[in-house]
């Protein structure tokens, strides 16, 4: 593989108008192609810039957290202002949502949620550093529920890794040393993070990027799986033939099929001391040992809709939210025991 460096020189400023994703690769798509991101593997990404992802029906749910980020971004920016404000440094609102691309990979095209001029000290890593008319990076987060765990202390660079490499690629193509993350904890109060460029980690992330695309994407090669789903994905339908197993392959199919009995004898096992508990509980909410609280059986309100019944009471409603599709299951022959 060539050597593949970020480049020095200034970077392109798109004109803002309507993108097609599967032309580029941008900053969010980053993660993905290093394998760090927790939504979509490097298969998946291929599938999606090469036009064979399966068009994705509608989510409400999704469409309304999308939706909502975006209305608080023009707050969440004001928060971030007057936080900086109040710490004592100058600041300058330059830009909101421009889109640059990287001068020699044109392919590489990130979107800057805003952009700030500094002028000022501020403390970062426990460090002060000094910003003299600095433009830096700017990115809104909406940060709830168990992601709040992800995220380390305000003032350094602890954020979840997926969002460092979409921020550290931002920073490579603009040329800029510092991108501001704004998180939105609750509905009062945003927490400031720092992501510094840092030459030697884009060093190694810039010939990753370029090799997908190029040996990937434009290539029309499939990158390797990394999950079991990267499988199914590239091979929806089997082709009902026979193949053979290499000693590797068949050790595998071994231990695999190990594995399995040996989790359904921990699941029964696990079945059975279940009912030993509930059996002595009875209707008793909380056991103890030694006087310490180990285990609850609480009641609480369930609900849960009744397919069968909406099936068959409104068939044209359960039709319109029924998904379905050929899929491929890995199930072990019933006389093969490993």
């Amino acid at each position: 593989m060539a050597t593949t460096t970020t480049t020095t020189a200034k970077p392109r400023k798109l004109r803002a108008k309507p993108h097609d994703r599967r032309k580029h690769l941008g900053g969010s798509d980053a993660a993905a192609v290093m394998g760090l991101s927790p939504w979509t593997t490097p298969v998946q990404l291929w599938m999606e810039k090469t036009g064979r992802a399966p068009e994705r029906k509608p989510d409400p749910m999704r469409e309304r957290v999308l939706k909502r980020g975006k209305k608080l971004e023009p707050i969440v920016l004001a928060m971030v202002v007057d936080k900086l404000r109040e710490r004592g440094v100058d600041v300058e609102l330059v830009a909101r949502n421009r889109r640059y691309s990287d001068p020699t990979y044109p392919f590489l095209n990130v979107e800057i949620d805003f952009e700030l001029v500094i002028t000022g000290v501020l403390t970062i890593n426990g460090e002060d550093i000094r910003f003299d008319r600095e433009e830096v990076n700017g990115d809104c987060k909406t940060v709830t529920g168990f992601a709040r765990k992800k995220w380390g202390d305000e003032d350094t660079e602890d954020v979840p890794i997926e969002y460092a490499a979409q921020f550290m690629t931002g920073l490579g193509v603009t040329g800029r040393d510092f991108c501001l993350v704004a998180a939105l904890i609750g509905l009062d109060d945003v927490a400031i993070y720092w992501v510094k460029r840092d030459d030697e980690t884009l060093a190694a992330m810039w010939p990753k990027l370029v090799d997908f695309w190029h040996e990937h994407v434009l290539a029309d090669v499939a990158p390797d799986p990394l999950k079991y789903s990267d499988i199914t994905a590239l091979y929806p339908l089997d082709n009902g033939r026979t193949v053979e197993a290499t000693p590797e392959v068949a050790e595998a199919a071994r231990e695999h099929r190990r594995l399995g009995l040996e989790m359904d004898a921990l699941k029964a096992r696990r079945d059975m001391l279940q009912l030993t508990l509930g059996e002595y509980m009875a209707d008793f909410k909380t056991l103890t040992v030694d006087g310490r609280p180990v285990y609850t059986l609480a009641s609480f309100e369930d609900t849960s809709i009744d397919t069968t019944a909406l099936r068959r009471d409104h068939p044209d409603w359960a039709a319109l939210y029924a998904r379905g599709g050929t899929v491929r299951a890995l199930r072990p022959n019933k006389n093969f025991r490993g």
